[in-house]
């Protein structure tokens, strides 16, 4: 028998995985190639610069990738989950509907365009990225609505060619690129967590959050638009109004995420089907819990990059990739009898 959701049980769960991630980011903060003492670092900073190495590492450089991290992480999570329910496909992700091409178009142009100039602190790589990820979503949702009578296939069609054709475009500006751009490009597109200025983090942390709150708000509608169209609306859910308002947050909070850290796959995708198989697909605790789990995984996963192959780095979409298939594989073969797609 599934368990009742009731607030009194949502909020200890959503409490508890907070806790977890509050302590997971402190841990991976002590993880590095130079060593650091907690105790150093609760001692604060010195009356000079350098005079507590550990309390500046920590402070300074390893606490803000973390909390991007996990940033990064949540909002693809959750961004995942709520493509999943308004496209009706389990295979949906940030990225099906072109949003990495579009992006991705958006550095290659940066890099060689040589612009220099930044905003809010952010790099032109960032900023190119996240207006070529807006761009590619308004692309993506007017041919959806212009060309077809069922929006959820037009949307899905619409993605699949705009990603090929921005794919194709990618790889001819890149054969005409000079080496040293080529290599920029192709690291940025892999997924790459690095330390931002701390009015990045306020100003896209302020914004993703904001995000997903508006989310939230949709979670009693997703769960009947997962039902069905007709169901939906004989239950007086306006589903065009709930698709666009779903569709417009995981969209912009997408576009953040990849404009802060490059092409990051598999979290969009394995960590919303790893909480609802754990914890039932109820989209009011899916949404919190994946976008927290998504937090979790995405920083254990950049804190591996940073010291499996030290000093050098590897591009954390390749932790992703590599730790995420089998991790998804066994969560299924566990829990796949206990829960269905609907329930």
């Amino acid at each position: 028998m599934a368990e009742i959701l009731t607030p009194k049980n949502l909020t200890i769960k959503i409490i508890f995985c907070l806790a977890v991630l509050v302590a997971v980011m402190v841990l991976c903060s002590l993880v590095g190639t130079q060593k650091i003492s907690l105790e150093k670092v609760f001692a604060g900073g010195g009356e000079a610069a350098g005079d507590n190495i550990d309390y500046e590492i920590f402070i300074g450089v390893r606490l803000p990738r973390v909390i991007l991290a996990a940033l990064v992480g949540a909002a693809l999570a959750c961004s995942g989950a709520v493509l999943q329910a308004i496209l009706r496909n389990p295979l949906a992700d940030p990225y099906i509907l072109g949003i990495s091409s579009g992006a991705g178009l958006g550095v290659i142009t940066a890099v060689l365009s040589g612009v220099t100039w930044t905003f809010l602190g952010g790099s032109p790589i960032a900023v190119f990225a996240f207006a070529g990820a807006v761009v590619t979503v308004w692309l993506v949702w007017f041919i959806g609505n212009f060309t077809g009578k069922s929006q959820v296939t037009s949307l899905l069609l619409a993605g699949v060619v705009i990603n090929a054709f921005f794919s194709a475009v990618i790889m001819f500006l890149t054969s005409i690129a000079r080496s040293d751009q080529v290599y920029s490009t192709i690291f940025w597109l892999m997924g790459n967590i690095t330390e931002k200025s701390l009015s990045v983090l306020w100003v896209s942390g302020a914004c993703i959050i904001a995000g997903m709150f508006g989310l939230f708000g949709t979670c009693h509608k997703l769960n009947v638009l997962t039902f069905g169209e007709e169901e939906a609306k004989g239950l007086g859910v306006n589903t065009a109004k709930t698709r666009v308002i779903a569709f417009g947050f995981a969209a912009f909070i997408t576009a953040i995420a990849v404009s802060l850290s490059g092409l990051i796959g598999f979290v969009g995708l394995i960590v919303p089907h790893a909480v609802r198989l754990v914890f039932g697909p109820d989209h009011r605790q899916l949404l919190p819990v994946s976008a927290i789990v998504g937090g979790i995984f995405l920083v254990i996963a950049d804190t591996i990059a940073r010291v499996v192959v030290a000093p050098a780095q590897l591009p954390v979409g390749v932790i992703t990739a590599i730790a995420g298939g089998p991790f998804f594989l066994i969560l299924l073969a566990k829990y796949s009898r206990k829960v269905s797609w609907l329930k």
